[in-house]
């Protein structure tokens, strides 16, 4: 086995990209450049685990990652992207590495600590993803603590995407047919979200009390839409945060930059001296414990924020807390996406994996555009309308009936279209944004490419 490791990539290979460290990470950036038609290498120092990895569909070559002769054999002048995945010091050491084989190569790196950024900018990163933070933010962006708001979720061009949670709006128990939400204001529904799964935006879809709506228009449009909104009602409790560690953190942090009163739950008083200056009240004990959990308001609390790093904890305690209050709204981390079905089963309105967040990030870097993270399973695309179906309407492209994705918008000639009806026209030359998992986008291929 050591002996067919593979030492470099094939000759004349382009356009690629090389990863330093094969983790979770890697593994579903594999997955996801693969539906893309993008060659992925993966750096492995172990000969013997570099042809596991080939025979198990991950091209991987075999060499140390902070060695100059690595990446010489991995053409990084020729690749699209460099991915350093490993610790912070690590990436440092992988990210002048790289630059010495080649000054212009982007490379994208991982950072645990906020305090990294700077180094690894430095360094000669072209990019910074500190994920842990950004998971800690983006979770805080999902709970539901009183406010009637729409909350951006990504910018692509001329296009924002949004979410409203649908509770306390005059939505609730009303078709998408009966709020007139495009009429009224411009705004397309791409979807409705409903515990863990992305609901077609069909006319007769019908809002529940826990239904996310997905929007997509401009900023204009959504500026608009927003100053309707109610704003706050009334009745809203505090922020239930489990696990205060840098996810747990950030999320603190970001709720009270928007006046959201937190109750953190932690039994390490170390912990909680830590999370202290940005929660409202800090509560020693076992989250587990139902009388800690009374102690802090659960009865009276908006949203539940699980952010743990341990998969198990937080889907034992996402059963716990809605056994206790039904109607509390809980948004959980998970780290592994294999969990992410089993949290929602537990009670969960949105999880969202540190995997998915990497991925995510990284393939926007990739493309050049802002990430957009709509939730487990549910990615965007972005694909050139082919041959066949240029100049056609959509209703006769059967993308919807034959893969299951949703068309958002056309981008052509550097505009997007998002207010798309059966009737509108395919143009040659134009790219469609489309929401699905990565299965629906194999159909897709395998379909129409």
């Amino acid at each position: 086995m050591r002996l067919r490791a593979p030492r470099e990539v094939p000759p004349k290979t382009s356009g690629h990209v090389v990863v330093a460290i094969h983790d979770p990470i890697a593994a579903g950036l594999v997955r996801r450049l693969r539906t893309e038609g993008i060659a992925c290498f993966v750096v492995e120092p172990d000969p013997a685990r570099a042809v596991a990895l080939l025979e198990a569909g991950t091209a991987s070559v075999t060499g140390e990652n902070d060695d100059r002769a690595t990446y010489e054999r991995m053409r990084v002048g020729a690749a699209r992207m460099v991915l350093a995945n490993g610790t912070d010091a690590a990436n440092t050491n992988i990210t002048l590495t790289v630059r010495e084989v080649h000054p212009q190569v982007p490379v994208v790196a991982l950072a645990d600590e906020e305090d990294s950024v700077d180094i690894l900018e430095l360094s000669g990163a072209t990019a910074v993803l500190p994920l842990k933070k950004q998971l800690g933010e983006y979770l805080a962006n999902r709970v539901h603590a009183g406010i009637v708001e729409a909350h951006l979720l990504g910018v692509l061009g001329d296009l924002r995407i949004a979410e409203l949670l649908a509770r306390d709006t005059s939505f609730v128990g009303r078709t998408l047919r009966e709020t007139r939400l495009r009429e009224v204001t411009g705004l397309s529904v791409v979807g409705l979200w409903e515990r863990g799964q992305l609901r077609p935006a069909y006319p007769d879809a019908r809002v529940a009390p826990g239904s996310v709506v997905v929007l997509s228009g401009t900023e204009a449009q959504l500026l608009e839409f927003s100053r309707s909104l109610p704003g706050r009602s009334g009745g809203s409790g505090p922020v239930l945060l489990l696990g205060t560690g840098k996810v747990g953190r950030a999320a603190a942090r970001a709720l009270k930059g928007r006046g959201i009163p937190v109750h953190a739950i932690d039994r390490d008083p170390g912990v909680l001296a830590l999370v202290a200056p940005d929660v409202t009240q800090v509560f020693e004990g076992n989250a587990a414990d139902r009388r800690v959990l009374e102690r802090a308001g659960l009865d009276q609390a908006s949203s539940v924020l699980l952010t743990t790093n341990d998969d198990a904890t937080n889907i034992y305690l996402a059963v716990y807390c809605r056994r206790l209050n039904p109607e509390v709204r809980i948004v959980s981390r998970v780290t592994h996406e294999r969990n992410v079905e089993a949290i929602h089963r537990a009670g969960a309105d949105f999880a969202l994996s540190y995997t998915t967040l990497g991925v995510e990030g990284i393939v926007s870097r990739l493309h050049g555009h802002e990430p957009l993270l709509l939730g487990e399973a549910v990615k965007l695309f972005s694909v050139e309308v082919p041959q066949a179906m240029a100049g056609r309407p959509l209703r006769e492209s059967g993308i919807g009936s034959r893969t299951g994705l949703s068309v958002m918008a056309i981008r052509h000639d550097g505009h997007f279209v998002v207010d798309l009806n059966p009737d509108t026209v395919l143009p040659r030359g134009g790219e469609m944004l489309m929401l699905g998992s990565l299965q629906q986008r194999q159909i897709f291929n395998e379909t129409f490419l």
